[in-house]
C-alpha cells in the first residue's frame, strides 16, 4: 500500500457532563474563540494508517501525549520515513509496520530506520539501499565541495525548513508531483494561518505567530530550484534509481522581480499619513539621495555611504573592500572579494560570477572623499598604535578592525531616520546609484558592467526607475520636436 500521510491533532481527557462519553477532540477548550490551538488545555497527539497486518486485517497507529505539534509531527514524520524503507515490498511493509506498532503498544521508543532495515531481512534489502529524499539531499549537498558559503547556508535553510520536513520520508523512487503539490499547500496553509493569526484581535492569537514569517512566491520558486538541482543529480546517478525529475513538473505561481519605486511627494505624503510602504523596493530621488548625504557626512563613515550611493557597489563589496584594490591616482575600485553575512556569522568570499569581479571608475568627488577617508584613517592608526587590527580593509572600526554587514545597515538606517528620510534599505541605495547614472544618460552597457549584471536587459528592466523630474523633462523634449503651431499647443 502507498504510505498514507497521516495527521497531528489535539485531544483531551475531558468528559462529556451529560452522557460522561470522552470529549477527545471535540472539546471546546482545545482551541481559542478566536481561533489557533490553547496552548494549557490538551495534548497533542498522531495518527497514521499502517500496512495491513498478515492477516489482511486494517490497523492504524495512535500515540498520544506529546507537549507540542512539532513533537508529533517529528514522531509521525519518523514513523512515514522508517515505512518507505520498505515501501513495495508488501512482506516488508508489515514486518516494518509490526515493529512500529509493537513500539506503540508497549509505549517504547520507535524503532530507528537502521533498526527497521536489519530487522525487515530477505526481500527488503535491496529496496532498502534507495534513499529517502531527505538522506538524498543532505548527501547531495554534502558532496558540492565548491559551494559558496551563503549558497550552502541557503540550500541547507530550504532542506531543513521545507523539504525534509514535507518530503524527507518519501523513498526517493517514489517521488511524485502530488508529494509537491502538498508540500506547497501546506506552505500556503501556513502563510494563511500567520496572516489570520496577525489580523486577529486577540493578543495571545497575534503572540502565538510571533516572529514567524509567511513564505513569498519568489521563496517557494528558490525552494523548487534546490529541489530541482539535487533531483538532477540523482537522476545522473547510475546507482540511484530515479528517472524523472518531478521538480521540473510542478507549476508555482510566476515571481516576478520587484521593481524600483521612486519616494515620489504623493507616496512620502501618504507614507507620512498612513505608514504605507507601496513596494518592496523603494529608492530616493536625487534631492533625498542628497539629503542623506549631507546628514551622513558628520557621520566618521560617510566615504562608506558616498561610494554606494554614486558607485553602487553591493553592500558585502564595500564592507570587503580592501585598500590594495583601490587605485586612487587611477580614479578605480577593483572588486575582487566580498563579506556575505550567514545568520549573523560572516565569510569572506570572491564574487559569484565572472561579471561580479570588475573595475568600478570613480569620479573626482569620489576620489577626493576616499582620499580623506584614507588620511583619517591612517591618524586612526597611529592613535590606536599597537591595539591596531590590521585587516587590509577601506572601511574599518577606529581600532581597524573590519565592519560587520548588518551593523552598516542599522548606521544607514538610523542616519536616514535622523534626515526624516522615507525607509530604503542599504540596498535600495545601490538601486538609486544605478538609476541616478541611467537618468543622466550613461550608457547601459557602462552601467550594468559596473554594477555587476551579466546581461544589460537585466540592468535595464530591474533598475530603470525614472525620477519624476526626469521624466518630465523627457516629455517636454519629446514633445518639443514635432513641429506644432502654438496654438495647436494650447488646444486652440
Amino acid at each position: 500500500m502507498a504510505i498514507r500521510e497521516g495527521s497531528v491533532f489535539k485531544r483531551c481527557s475531558c468528559r462529556d457532563e451529560t452522557t460522561g462519553k470522552p470529549l477527545g477532540t471535540t472539546c471546546p477548550k482545545l482551541k481559542r474563540p478566536n481561533g489557533g490551538w490553547s496552548s494549557a488545555h490538551g495534548s497533542w497527539a498522531l495518527q497514521i494508517e499502517l500496512p495491513r497486518r498478515a492477516s489482511g486485517a486494517r490497523r492504524q497507529a495512535r500515540r498520544i501525549g506529546y507537549d507540542t505539534q512539532e513533537a508529533a509531527r517529528d514522531h509521525l514524520d519518523h514513523i512515514k520515513t522508517a515505512l518507505a524503507v520498505a515501501e513495495g515490498d508488501e512482506q516488508a511493509a508489515t514486518k516494518a509496520a509490526d515493529l512500529i506498532e509493537a513500539a506503540i503498544t508497549k509505549r517504547t521508543d520507535l524503532p530507528t530506520v537502521g533498526e527497521v532495515r536489519r530487522r525487515i531481512g530477505g526481500g527488503a534489502d535491496t529496496r532498502a539501499q534507495v534513499p529517502t529524499v531527505g538522506e538524498w539531499l543532505q548527501e547531495w549537498l554534502a558532496g558540492k565541495k565548491k559551494l559558496a558559503a551563503s549558497t550552502r547556508l541557503s540550500y541547507q535553510g530550504h532542506i531543513t525548513n521545507y523539504l525534509a520536513p514535507h518530503l524527507g520520508w518519501v523513498r526517493l523512487d517514489k517521488l511524485g508531483v502530488g508529494h509537491l503539490q502538498m508540500m506547497f499547500e501546506a506552505i500556503e496553509e501556513t502563510n494563511d494561518h500567520i496572516r489570520t493569526s496577525r489580523a486577529s484581535e486577540d493578543p495571545q492569537v497575534r503572540a502565538s505567530v510571533h516572529g514567524m514569517r509567511t513564505v513569498s512566491v519568489s521563496t517557494e520558486h528558490r525552494i523548487r530550484a534546490t529541489l530541482r538541482s539535487a533531483l538532477s543529480a540523482a537522476v545522473s546517478r547510475p546507482d540511484v534509481p530515479l528517472q524523472v525529475n518531478v521538480a521540473s513538473h510542478i507549476e508555482l505561481e510566476s515571481a516576478p522581480r520587484p521593481k524600483p519605486v521612486v519616494w515620489s511627494t504623493e507616496r512620502v505624503a501618504r507614507y507620512r499619513k498612513t505608514g504605507e510602504v507601496p513596494a518592496p523596493v523603494m529608492v530616493w530621488t536625487p534631492e533625498q539621495t542628497g539629503r542623506f548625504l549631507e546628514r551622513a557626512h558628520r557621520d566618521r563613515l560617510y566615504a562608506l555611504f558616498h561610494l554606494i550611493a554614486l558607485k553602487g557597489p553591493r553592500r558585502g563589496e564595500a564592507v570587503g573592500l580592501e585598500w590594495e584594490s583601490v587605485r586612487l591616482d587611477d580614479g578605480a575600485v577593483d572588486i575582487t572579494t566580498q563579506v556575505v553575512q550567514l545568520g549573523w556569522d560572516t565569510a569572506v568570499s570572491t564574487p559569484k560570477s565572472a561579471a561580479g569581479r570588475r573595475t568600478i571608475t570613480l569620479d573626482e568627488d569620489t576620489v577626493t572623499v576616499l582620499k580623506a577617508w584614507r588620511a583619517r584613517q591612517r591618524q586612526e592608526r597611529l592613535k590606536a598604535g599597537e591595539a591596531w587590527v590590521e585587516s587590509g580593509r577601506v572601511f574599518t572600526h577606529p581600532d581597524g578592525s573590519g565592519l560587520h554587514p548588518g551593523w552598516v545597515s542599522g548606521l544607514f538606517c538610523r542616519i536616514a531616520a535622523e534626515a526624516d528620510l522615507p525607509p530604503i534599505s542599504l540596498h535600495g541605495l545601490r538601486h538609486g546609484a544605478a538609476s541616478l547614472s541611467l537618468a543622466a544618460g550613461v550608457d547601459v552597457k557602462v552601467v550594468s558592467s559596473e554594477l555587476g549584471h551579466s546581461t544589460t536587459a537585466f540592468t535595464q528592466d530591474t533598475y530603470q526607475s525614472v525620477f519624476p523630474d526626469v521624466a518630465k523633462a523627457a516629455a517636454e523634449a519629446t514633445a518639443a520636436l514635432v513641429p506644432l503651431a502654438r496654438t495647436a499647443r494650447a488646444g486652440g
